[in-house]
């Protein structure tokens, strides 16, 4: 085996210090030292921002926008707490904005119109600095609004894996695989059935008493759909040996749909969600990840055969959402096994033991959602209202919050607060302790709680990680005061 860096711990959960922005926000001062060093000198990290070409398979070649010529871009690996210079070039004719999501960062650099971050100019340049942290699997993607263009924001190929390694180096396994899920070409459609969200056998704890029965606006759907850049059939196997040991790090990359995924013939073994190792790892058959969350889970490659990691609904896999895990000296048609179902539960990997803090105060968010609001599209409001919420949620510096999250729609929300982590104390009812997170599905009609102590001065964007619902109001920006 080969020891590796260990994932069943964080070290240092020190949130990052001050970030580098190239140009300052008007009213911020700038270190001329700093920026000429900068400027000078090599950047650790170069992204590119250009029209690409993704073959998912022979007969299906698209057209998108992505980074340093590929979709996902390239999987950069930073350590925590080691200060990095990033050069974004836009080869575009569009302003793009580059988001670090899960990132303990300043909000000039974090990538979002909303918090101030400015834009990269279209063929134009960026160059910042930023100190990574937490560590562990974080992302990187477009944050620009798309609005009813599907080849704009994280609607296109502007997406890749960043992961942070914390100095720990005890962890066992023999390979390490970055799996981002995919759907593309996206369109406007009227009867997207929402199969998926995994969420529809919970408690309705927050379903109104009278629905709003006016017909839908228009959604986003998808039929094609990769692991990384290829689709189920194409490209090369995930190559394996009996008795090895595999680490693998799962991203739900759509912009569209929560999805589910299993190994076929195998279970997983949770080791951490969206990078943050969890108190207790189980062993499951799949796994459920929201829009923007991710997953880090050990196998143990103990079936010999062909077997399909993919995703467990049929009509999804068979579209591309899947790759072939192939054992040495197997020869066989790839198999899969539907595994059995159930509910996805946060709770499973918390600690039976602790407690959650006690918060000093309470925010209370109410979702909702209004057909046709937005003319051909729905409209989404939080707390009765759309973006941007004046200065409704004011934080006030070190003081511990208890963020509760009302679904009042039949839609499940990945939500995502930047430039915080939160702990989940509760998921439709059911407590829990020590799962620390940035993004959270809040069920079909449920409620999730979260904790988080406001320790990142600045505005911090708090939204659903759908792209439509993000662009139609589904948004809130938190300041401090």
């Amino acid at each position: 085996m080969i020891k590796r860096r260990d994932l069943l711990k964080i070290s240092g959960m020190g949130f990052a210090q001050a970030a580098l922005m190239q140009f300052p926000l008007p009213g911020q001062s700038k270190s001329p030292a700093l920026l000429e060093a900068a400027s000078e000198s090599k950047a650790d990290y170069t992204l590119r921002i250009s029209p690409v070409a993704v073959e998912l398979d022979r007969s299906h070649i698209l057209s998108t926008t992505g980074y340093n010529g590929s979709a996902p871009g390239p999987v950069l690996r930073m350590r925590e707490g080691k200060t990095v210079t990033v050069e974004v070039i836009n080869d575009t004719d569009t302003p793009e904005l580059v988001h670090w999501h899960g990132m303990l960062i300043p909000s000039e650099v974090d990538g979002t119109e909303e918090e101030g971050s400015p834009f990269v100019p279209p063929h134009g340049r960026y160059r910042f600095q930023l100190t990574p942290g937490p560590a562990g699997s974080r992302w990187y993607h477009s944050h620009a609004m798309a609005m009813d263009d599907l080849h704009k924001g994280s609607f296109t190929g502007q997406f890749g894996f960043v992961y942070v390694d914390g100095g720990n180096d005890s962890g066992r396994y023999d390979q390490e695989l970055f799996l981002a899920l995919r759907d593309w070409e996206p369109f406007f459609t009227s009867t997207m059935e929402d199969d998926d969200d995994d969420t529809h056998n919970d408690p309705v704890l927050e379903k109104p008493s009278t629905v709003n029965t006016d017909p839908n606006g228009l959604e986003v759907g998808s039929m094609i759909y990769s692991i990384n850049d290829k689709a189920l059939g194409s490209g090369e196997p995930i190559r394996v040996r009996e008795g090895q040991r595999l680490l693998i790090h799962f991203l739900n990359a759509s912009a569209i749909e929560n999805r589910r995924i299993a190994l076929a013939g195998h279970k997983m073994r949770v080791i951490a969600l969206d990078g943050n190792p969890v108190p207790t790892p189980r062993d499951v058959d799949a796994v459920f990840l929201g829009a923007g969350e991710r997953v880090d889970v050990i196998v143990e490659m103990v079936h010999p055969g062909v077997w399909i990691l993919g995703a467990t609904e049929k009509m999804i896999r068979e579209a591309g959402l899947g790759v072939i895990v192939e054992y040495a000296g197997q020869h066989k048609q790839p198999q899969w096994v539907d595994p059995p179902r159930f509910t996805w539960d946060y709770t499973i990997f918390g600690d039976p033991n602790a407690r959650p803090s006690t918060p000093e105060m309470t925010i209370e968010t109410i979702f909702e959602k209004i057909p046709g609001g937005a003319g051909k599209f729905n409209s989404w409001l939080v707390n009765g209202k759309p973006y941007p919420h004046e200065r409704e949620f004011v934080l006030q510096e070190g003081t511990r919050y208890r963020l509760v999250m009302r679904n009042r729609t039949d839609d499940a929300h990945p939500m995502h607060l930047h430039r915080h982590l939160w702990e989940l104390s509760e998921i439709n009812g059911k407590k829990t302790a020590g799962i620390v997170k940035d993004t959270v599905v809040v069920p079909y009609y449920g409620r999730a709680i979260v904790d988080f102590t406001a320790d990142q001065p600045g505005l911090s964007l708090f939204h659903c990680h759908l792209q439509q619902h993000m662009d139609y109001g589904f948004k809130a920006l938190f300041r401090y005061g």
